[in-house]
């Protein structure tokens, strides 16, 4: 139940609820800090949805299908010429699973190294100060051990979120269920139904495409991506439309149930569709369930999330929030950093996150990645604005590499010239979105990114010519 001795661990500065991103981050920060931590996590492995069954599992299905996908009708173009190319899905998804292992016990290492007491089962508050800790099941045969009560001076809830579904749809958590049956189906389906076209379903729907699923996308809003800049969710639909996902948008998914050997999908001016699997990512809800917040006062919103203040701080004096289960992008590396901003506070007074500069990614082929304001915001807020674009088609290592698809657009203050946003469609985005976070960050100008010398032949020259076309001046075009 516990790395840690009960009797010697009955007090402590910082106990965690949830060992995500968010939860493990903010007790190494906290034990570095000198605050005495303890973390609690019902899972047996550390490292939350993200790690265990979210971002690393995905990213390993969506790398190794992508290779999957350029060796089979891509290489040619380079002159390689490959026959027989398979899939092996046993030997893929064991990849998946030891990368996941080894991150989850890398999680365990840095909680030894810093001394962080890790307790596993559900924690529930019981009071200011005090958590308890229950293991539901020991193991067949096995009676649980006692609930275990925790004292601590400070408590920082992070137990992120989990799938949300549509009234109507009925579960079976095998042919229909959320993202995490969809990192382990055992075949590839023939035909795999989406509902949503947010960023879970379309890294998951351009998994299963490539290895040759048929893939139909359903999204109740008239674009994909919601929330992200229009033009460059527009790019992305064409550039994913071209690569097999069938998008039927504006659709108001009424059921979804099981039906002979297959699935049944309903949606409201649309005939039925039978398909093998359907995939449902309409979103996720934070995770509170049992989490005793009525013991101190807290009642979440509508939406189920606890309100905090800049600080991290809840109603209740001594209690903390982070990650998913305060409002927000539910993000990783949000949760990362609000994380550390809390903790930071807790134990000097001071923490801070910089919201304008979170980047998202969709790791779909071409990347899709963005930080800042879109186009949408600005105009809607009456921020005078201009633009800067510049397509990967103009660019030399992109032409080398033969993914010239997509473009960086660069928005900036129309009097400062001060980023306010960039997004990305095009290979590698996540990464070249590092660059656009820091001049968020530091309140550049675009002309700081134009005049800023940018290696040659790179991808990164994207960024350098789209800020330099925010003045009408790129170089290469």
């Amino acid at each position: 139940m516990s790395d840690a001795n009960p009797k010697e661990s009955t007090a402590f500065d910082l106990v965690v609820i949830g060992a995500g991103p968010g939860g493990y981050i903010a007790a190494i920060r906290a034990a570095q800090l000198g605050l005495k931590t303890a973390c609690v996590e019902k899972a047996s492995a550390l490292g939350g949805t993200c790690v265990r069954i979210g971002c690393i599992p995905s990213k390993a299905l969506l790398e190794a299908t992508e290779r999957y996908e350029e060796t089979k009708n891509g290489l040619k173009r380079f002159g390689i010429k490959t026959s027989g190319v398979e899939i092996d899905l046993q030997t893929l998804m064991k990849h998946k699973d030891t990368t996941v292992k080894a991150l989850t016990q890398g999680v365990a290492g840095l909680f030894k190294k810093h001394g962080i007491a890790r307790f596993e089962g559900h924690g529930k508050i019981l009071g200011p100060g005090l958590v308890e800790v229950t293991v539901e099941s020991a193991g067949e045969g096995s009676q649980a051990p006692e609930p275990q009560r925790i004292e601590t001076k400070n408590i920082l809830i992070a137990t992120g979120s989990v799938p949300s579904f549509l009234p109507g749809i009925e579960p079976d958590w095998d042919k229909i269920g959320s993202s995490t049956e969809a990192l382990v189906y055992p075949e590839v389906p023939k035909h795999l139904v989406v509902i949503g076209a947010g960023v879970i379903g379309l890294e998951l729907g351009s998994v299963w495409a490539r290895l040759g699923a048929k893939v139909t996308v359903l999204e109740y809003m008239d674009r994909i991506l919601p929330g992200m800049d229009l033009e460059t969710a527009n790019l992305a639909q064409k550039s994913l439309k071209k690569q097999g996902l069938d998008f039927q948008l504006g659709v108001r998914v009424k059921a979804a149930r099981l039906e002979g050997d297959g699935c049944l999908v309903e949606a409201e001016g649309k005939d039925p569709i039978t398909c093998d699997r359907v995939l449902v990512a309409v979103g996720r809800k934070p995770y509170t369930e049992n989490l005793g917040l009525e013991t101190v006062g807290i009642t979440p919103d509508k939406r189920g999330r606890i309100e905090v203040d800049a600080h991290y701080r809840t109603s209740a004096p001594g209690i903390y929030a982070i990650g998913d289960v305060i409002p927000g992008p539910m993000l990783a590396h949000k949760a990362e950093d609000e994380g550390v901003a809390a903790v930071e506070f807790i134990a000097t007074g001071y923490g801070h996150v910089n919201y304008d500069a979170i980047p998202g990614v969709v790791y779909t082929h071409p990347e899709i990645a963005a930080v800042g304001k879109t186009e949408e915001e600005l105009k809607e807020a009456g921020i005078a604005y201009k633009v800067g674009k510049f397509p990967f088609l103009a660019n030399g290592r992109a032409k080398a590499l033969l993914q010239t698809e997509g473009q960086v657009k660069v928005l900036a203050d129309a009097k400062t010239d001060r980023v306010l946003g960039v997004h990305i469609v095009g290979p590698r985005a996540g990464d070249l979105i590092a660059e656009a976070v820091l001049a968020i960050e530091f309140g550049a100008s675009s002309e700081d990114i134009a005049r800023t010398s940018h290696a040659h032949p790179t991808l990164a020259e994207v960024m350098k010519e789209a800020a330099l076309s925010v003045d009408g001046r790129p170089l290469n075009i």
